[in-house]
């Protein structure tokens, strides 16, 4: 998966945007995984901007509550 940009995020519905937390969430385990096991090399630079990806997208779903 690709770095998402915010202005990419703020296009997309609240709808789609819980589906691409859900799918980064479950990347971002496969990734643990593969780290508590010693297994990630290559990949091992992808954690730390899926978390910031998964915290922008978070953020914006609670900037969509609020205006609600």
């Amino acid at each position: 998966m690709t770095r998402i940009s915010m202005k990419t995020i703020k296009q997309l519905n609240e709808k789609d945007l819980k589906s691409k937390i859900q799918e980064s969430r479950g990347e971002l385990a496969k990734l643990r995984v593969d780290a508590s096991k010693g297994t990630l090399r290559k990949e091992s630079g992808k954690l730390r901007p899926l978390r910031r990806d998964i915290a922008r997208m978070l953020t914006r779903v609670n900037e969509m509550k609020k205006e609600k």
